[in-house]
C-alpha cells in the first residue's frame, strides 16, 4: 500500500509548487530589472523597458504590479531591506568605526541612485504613504547599532541621533556627485562625528 504521507517527497514537484516558483522568479527578475532601470532613467521609465530587461512580458509584469506605483514601492522596500541588512554584515566584518563609515557610504549610494523618489513620496499616491515610515523603521535601528558600537569603542562622540544623521546624509546625497562632492562632504561629516570622541568604554 502506498504511503500517502510520502507523496511528493522525491524528485516530483507538484504543478502548484512549480507555478509558485516560476512566479517568484519572475517577480524577482522584475524587481531587479526595475531597480536598474529606475537608477538610470528614473521612476517614470517605460514599463516595457523594465519587462524587456527582466525577460518577461508586459502582461506578466502588470499581473503582479497593476500600477506603476506598486512596482516603485516594491522596489524601494526591497532596496531598503538590503541596505539596512548590510549594516549587520559590515559590523561583523570590520571595526566599529570602519563599519559605520562603510555603511554610510552604502546609504549615500542608495539615496543617490533613487531618482524621482522625493517626487514620488509627495505625489499623493496611496502606494507611497507608508514608505517614509518603512524607511525609518529599517534604517534607524540599523544605523543606531553602528553608532552605539562606534561610540562604545571611543571612535565617535556619544549622543548622535540616527534620524538626524540619516537626514543629513540624505540631503548631501541628492546633489550631483559626479565630481565626488557628496563623498567629500560625507567624509567631513564623519570627521565631525569623531570630534569629542571619548576613550573606549570598558
Amino acid at each position: 500500500m502506498t504511503d500517502v504521507s510520502k507523496a511528493g517527497q522525491g524528485g516530483d514537484i507538484s504543478p502548484k509548487r512549480r507555478i509558485r516558483a516560476d512566479a517568484q522568479r519572475n517577480e524577482d527578475a522584475v524587481l531587479e530589472a526595475a531597480k536598474q532601470v529606475f537608477a538610470t532613467s528614473g521612476v517614470d521609465a517605460p514599463v516595457r523597458d523594465i519587462a524587456a530587461r527582466a525577460g518577461v512580458g508586459v502582461g506578466t509584469l502588470y499581473r503582479r504590479f497593476p500600477n506603476r506605483s506598486d512596482l516603485v514601492a516594491a522596489v524601494f522596500r526591497r532596496e531598503v531591506d538590503a541596505c539596512a541588512a548590510e549594516a549587520a554584515t559590515l559590523a561583523a566584518a570590520h571595526p566599529p568605526g570602519e563599519a559605520l563609515w562603510r555603511w554610510l557610504k552604502r546609504y549615500t549610494a542608495f539615496i543617490a541612485t533613487k531618482k524621482g523618489l522625493a517626487a514620488a513620496l509627495h505625489s499623493g499616491d496611496q502606494a507611497f504613504d507608508t514608505l517614509p515610515t518603512y524607511f525609518q523603521a529599517r534604517f534607524e535601528p540599523a544605523l543606531g547599532r553602528l553608532l552605539d558600537a562606534a561610540a562604545m569603542a571611543g571612535e565617535i562622540r556619544d549622543g548622535v541621533a540616527p534620524y538626524d544623521l540619516l537626514r543629513a546624509v540624505a540631503n548631501l546625497s541628492v546633489s550631483n556627485n559626479e565630481d565626488g562632492h557628496a563623498d567629500r562632504m560625507l567624509d567631513l561629516m564623519i570627521d565631525g562625528l569623531c570630534y569629542g570622541a571619548k576613550a573606549a568604554k570598558k
